[in-house]
């Protein structure tokens, strides 16, 4: 191991390189609700139409989030876009990952709007459906 490698608390078991600077702001948010949330790079990607190697490069180097990545981030993760910017602070969330029904409602998000209408129609069946057999909704 080399002088600079334990200086930088570097070792072998490590993958890549370290940091030598310090994540922008905007970018240690984004990975903080990315891991509260309990998504990988990748997954998170998937949910804003993004790349992996995209959301490395905005959690580690990037000051200046695009206005449409910063919208859909906010949408996955439930919080404002002043939050995720820094403008306001973070409300207090459940911790723990995004239930399954969210994932699955911010996907439907991103659909186009007739695919939307859809499903839309077939939960009103559904849940009509239920109501008709005694299960209760929440208001």
């Amino acid at each position: 191991m080399s002088l600079i490698q334990e200086n930088l608390g570097y070792n072998s078991d490590m993958a890549g390189r370290p940091p030598i600077k310090e994540a922008p702001p905007f970018g240690q948010r984004l990975a903080s609700l990315r891991k509260t949330h309990g998504f990988s790079q990748t997954q998170f990607a998937q949910l804003v139409g993004s790349t992996q190697k995209a959301i490395d490069y905005y959690e580690r180097r990037a000051k200046n989030p695009t206005a449409d990545f910063v919208q859909r981030a906010a949408l996955v993760f439930g919080v404002t876009v002043d939050e995720l910017l820094g403008i306001k602070s973070l409300r207090q969330a459940k911790p723990g990952p995004v239930s399954q029904l969210h994932q699955k409602i911010n996907q439907i998000k991103h659909l186009p709007r007739s695919t939307q209408q859809y499903v839309l129609q077939f939960l009103d069946q559904v849940l009509a459906t239920a109501s008709a057999n005694g299960h209760k909704q929440a208001a």
